[in-house]
């Protein structure tokens, strides 16, 4: 059942019905003059019934754009950033202890291993921009 529009509202409905507003203007539905206006309304609102008008002419929800799952576990899925910074640290640790240049050559290989096969990742991406 839908409550009175006489009934008074606080902070928190302002903040959701400004947060409505700047969706629909950031969506392209009202003009900078048309937000300034409806903003002043909103902070001004009372009552419920004060806000009616401002949303009369724009959709009940805005629909957001869906945000992508994260593959891999909460901790891992950014695995290789997190590993990179740790191999120069090893490579030169592993040199003072072998006396052997060649340890350094592990930075690059390493960056290989670990990023060489991102690109699907990054040419998904790409493609759905292309999309939209």
């Amino acid at each position: 059942m839908a409550e009175p529009p006489d009934i008074r509202i606080g902070t928190a409905e302002r903040e959701e019905a400004m947060k409505r507003l700047s969706d629909n203007f950031a969506a392209g539905r009202l003009s900078v003059a048309e937000f300034d206006e409806r903003s002043r309304v909103v902070a001004a609102a009372m009552t419920r019934g004060d806000l009616e008008p401002v949303f009369s002419d724009l959709p009940a929800v805005v629909l957001d754009k869906p945000v992508p799952a994260t593959q891999g576990l909460r901790f891992g899925g950014n695995l290789p950033q997190r590993i990179m910074p740790v191999v120069p640290i090893l490579a030169v640790i592993l040199f003072f202890v072998t006396h052997q240049w060649w340890v350094f050559l592990l930075i690059p290989v390493a960056g290989a291993l670990l990023f060489g096969g991102g690109n699907h990742e990054r040419r998904g991406r790409r493609e759905r921009r292309r999309e939209r």
